[in-house]
């Protein structure tokens, strides 16, 4: 048995910035608007097709978002597909705080 600690790294919060992505706050805030849309979905008891209906799309779109195939997905197109489940979307723009080296993007929802 080695008498070695495992190496603990913490989180940064996001997972894509963690990894190395160059795009891992758009990433996290696509993730967390897809999440949201999924949790709508299945809080409504709506299948794929009709939420598809709902959403204005097919349901193979709705199966890739409920998938999480990020890919296929941009922010304009979750905030409508929110906007068409009845949720008001907001975005807020401030500075960014002193004691972080970038300003970020994040995705804060209350129901």
């Amino acid at each position: 048995m080695s008498d070695e600690l495992p190496v603990v790294e913490f989180s940064s919060g996001n997972l894509w910035a963690d990894i190395g992505r160059p795009d891992a706050d758009e990433a996290l805030a696509r993730a967390e608007l897809m999440s949201r849309v999924t949790d709508i979905i299945r809080e409504r008891r709506l299948t794929q097709a009709r939420a598809a209906e709902i959403l204005g799309t097919n349901q193979p779109t709705v199966s890739d978002l409920m998938r999480g195939k990020m890919s296929k997905f941009g922010l304009e197109r979750l905030i409508a597909f929110l906007n068409a489940l009845d949720r008001d979307v907001e975005i807020t723009v401030r500075q960014r705080p002193v004691e972080s080296d970038r300003a970020a993007r994040f995705v804060v929802t209350s129901d």
